[in-house]
């Protein structure tokens, strides 16, 4: 049979899972299926992600590991509300939201240890250790909770581990061996995380091929460094460090397995 004309849909390469560095701890996934996704959105007020990004007009999936403000923009409910995308939280953090007018049904709620499907995707909520809250008018704050971090296994095969603002914790090795992460959002800027000794530790438990890292030299209290992150590893460990650029795109499909 003769065929006429283009048929892209015969050819056309499947499109990659795609990781863009926000700035300082907030990125934007965009999925195989051309989802978009914010993890830890602090958009609006953040003087460290390009301006042209502040502002993301398609939104389908919010994923939040805890309610700081360096982490959680003040002006999320009217992200939320505009873009009409569903918000995944704390449960804390998701009742704060609840006072501030979010509709029940733009939540998927769950928990630490729990999993769901959303978006082609399997979503799996994970323990952290990070003392947090929200901000609340007038220097208060409330809704206290600890943080937490998620697992993001792809249509394409590729499984994102974003730890969120945490400790070193042994139970890591636990995450390697149900999900097999091939890529690691680790902060290392230590003080209130991780610094770069322990995300070294954290990337072996992880088994994991490619560390993306964060939280790290945005405030002068914030001084580890990937360079650091780097000595700490050994050729052995075999591990890549991706220092991104506030505005930077990785493609994770490509990144070797």
């Amino acid at each position: 049979m003769l065929f006429c004309g283009p048929i892209p849909s015969l050819f056309a390469m499947p499109a990659p899972t795609l990781l863009q560095f926000l700035g300082h701890a907030s990125f934007r996934l965009t999925t195989p299926e051309g989802r978009v996704i914010l993890l830890d959105p602090w958009l609006a007020t953040n003087p460290y992600i390009p301006q042209e990004l502040r502002h993301p007009e398609h939104v389908d999936l919010v994923l939040i590991t805890h309610g700081h403000d360096d982490h959680f923009d003040p002006d999320l409910p009217a992200l939320l509300a505009r873009t009409g995308a569903k918000v995944v939280a704390p449960a804390p953090v998701r009742f704060y939201l609840y006072e501030q007018g979010v509709p029940p049904e733009q939540f998927e709620a769950m928990n630490v240890g729990g999993g769901v499907e959303v978006l082609d995707l399997r979503l799996t909520m994970t323990v952290g250790h990070h003392a947090a809250h929200v901000d609340l008018p007038g220097n208060k704050t409330g809704f206290q909770h600890e943080a937490v971090g998620y697992i993001l296994a792809f249509s394409d095969g590729t499984v994102l581990y974003a730890a969120g603002d945490t400790a070193l914790f042994g139970d890591m090795r636990l995450l390697a061996e149900l999900y097999q992460p091939t890529v690691a959002l680790l902060p290392i800027g230590d003080r209130y995380t991780m610094g770069p000794r322990e995300a070294a530790l954290a990337a072996r438990l992880l088994r994991v091929p490619h560390v993306v890292p964060f939280h790290y030299g945005t405030f002068a209290s914030l001084v580890g460094t990937p360079e650091q992150l780097r000595a700490y590893l050994s050729p052995a460990d075999a591990v890549q460090v991706h220092a991104l650029r506030a505005g930077e795109t990785l493609e994770l499909s490509t990144l070797a397995k």
